[in-house]
């Protein structure tokens, strides 16, 4: 029995840089709101990279009442705004400055229309809307971190890189999130489509992955035929599915 359906933002739920599928968002809202009724429908809540402002947002458009995951492994409450993070240590800060410093100097200012997360506040990342500029930039901030710091890693989507500390990763939020519910692992359905979400999905009881993800997380998931976000609503029907016939 699945008793809790994950999603994560950008390449699942959202398609980044485009407005929403509202309707489609209005379909998945509806059954997260039934799932307070229906037993054989799982709670739905959130697992993302991004930071705190815009994962509540998004928890509000879809009435989501569980905690959801931002930043990889911080834990925020929409219903009753209780936040749990973890806080740096001295090291930590001090590489996490030193990386800052870099990545401003020798990335950003080569790239005007890339937007630094400036609302994070447990790892560093920025965004560009230029897929090739992403790819273009990752090797040279992957090896940067691999060589300056054992204690970050860096991930990638089509918009994003990601500088994060290797205990604080999705694989840790969804672990936080399970004990903090008391859910089993594999009573968990999770959603994700890029590199940072393959430790997450490999935890799970049922991991999915939509059409658009990377090669890697189709090969450890089952393969949603839809992009986006009408394959997160699909993946949310199959569980309803698989929830009824047990």
């Amino acid at each position: 029995m699945i008793k809790l359906f994950i999603t994560d933002l950008d390449g699942c739920l959202t398609k980044p840089f485009e407005s929403p599928d509202w309707n489609v968002l209005t379909q998945v809202r509806e059954l997260n709101r039934r799932s307070r009724e229906k037993p054989e429908i799982p709670p739905l809540t959130i697992c993302s990279g991004r930071p705190l402002p815009y994962v509540e947002a998004v928890a509000q458009w879809l009435d989501i009442a569980h905690p959801v995951i931002f930043e990889n492994a911080g834990l925020y409450w929409p219903k009753s705004n209780r936040l749990s993070i973890d806080h740096f240590n001295d090291l930590e800060l001090d590489q996490a400055r030193e990386i800052k410093s870099w990545l401003f100097e020798e990335i950003l200012q080569q790239y005007p229309e890339a937007l630094f997360e400036f609302a994070k506040k447990t790892d560093i990342g920025f965004t560009h809307p230029d897929s090739e500029v992403i790819e273009a930039v990752y090797p040279k901030v992957e090896r940067y971190v691999r060589e300056k710091s054992h204690l970050f890693e860096v991930h990638k989507t089509d918009i994003s890189i990601n500088i994060i500390l290797r205990s604080n990763n999705k694989k840790e939020g969804i672990v936080s999130l399970a004990a903090e519910l008391d859910i089993p692992l594999e009573n968990i359905a999770y959603i994700g489509d890029a590199g940072g979400d393959l430790e997450a999905l490999r935890i799970v009881g049922v991991p999915f992955a939509p059409a658009n993800a990377v090669e890697a997380v189709k090969e450890v998931s089952t393969v949603i035929e839809g992009e986006y976000t009408a394959a997160v609503l699909e993946a949310y029907q199959r569980i309803v599915e698989i929830n009824l016939k047990e």
